[in-house]
């Protein structure tokens, strides 16, 4: 058996692109599909270090509890498809727990860095993210031994407002993800 657990971001759900077509990629692979997923936030969080450290509070708790009667050790590969400050939940949450899980991280947030084990996974990047700038991804990727893919133009939900530009980078996405989880 194989768990993929999905970790959402503030405002994006496992509904939305990258988490969609993440949970469908997995389930070709036959991974069973396990969606955390938070209420009751703050508003208004970008750019306020307090109000972030809440939304993370809030989302971690909420993991907790979504997860606890998860036997991760009954699994022979656990996966964590992250987005945004879900990658930190997501990191932490597997410190804590160790669960040794692969990982890919769509667009973490600065603060999930410190918390990232050495060569745990894959980081997908907008070179124009408005949460994280890229010479925080790019140093960390390379001090944490982490694979990362870049994308120019690209903005926190790795689109450019150009559909078609952003069909591309969708494929450009999934065929890594295809060869990566074809690895684990």
């Amino acid at each position: 058996m194989k768990a993929a657990v999905f970790f959402p971001g503030i405002g994006y759900h496992t509904d939305k692109p990258l988490l969609y077509y993440g949970k469908k990629l997995a389930k070709e692979f036959g991974y069973q599909i396990i969606e955390v997923n938070y209420t009751g936030f703050p508003s208004d969080v970008k750019g306020n270090e307090e109000k972030m450290e809440q939304f993370f509070q809030i989302a971690r708790t909420q993991a907790e509890e979504t997860l606890c009667n998860v036997n991760f050790k009954e699994y022979e590969s656990v996966l964590f498809i992250s987005k945004s400050i879900g990658t930190a939940v997501a990191a932490v949450y597997d410190n804590d727990h160790a669960v040794n899980a692969q990982h890919i991280y769509f667009t973490p947030v600065p603060q999930t860095f410190s918390v990232l084990r050495e060569k745990s996974g894959i980081v997908f990047h907008g070179l124009n993210d408005p949460w994280c700038e890229s010479s925080v991804a790019v140093e960390n990727c390379k001090k944490l031994n982490l694979k990362l893919k870049t994308f120019e133009g690209a903005n926190h939900s790795l689109e450019t407002g150009d559909c078609l530009i952003d069909l591309e980078i969708m494929s450009m996405v999934f065929d890594c993800l295809k060869d990566s989880i074809c690895l684990l």
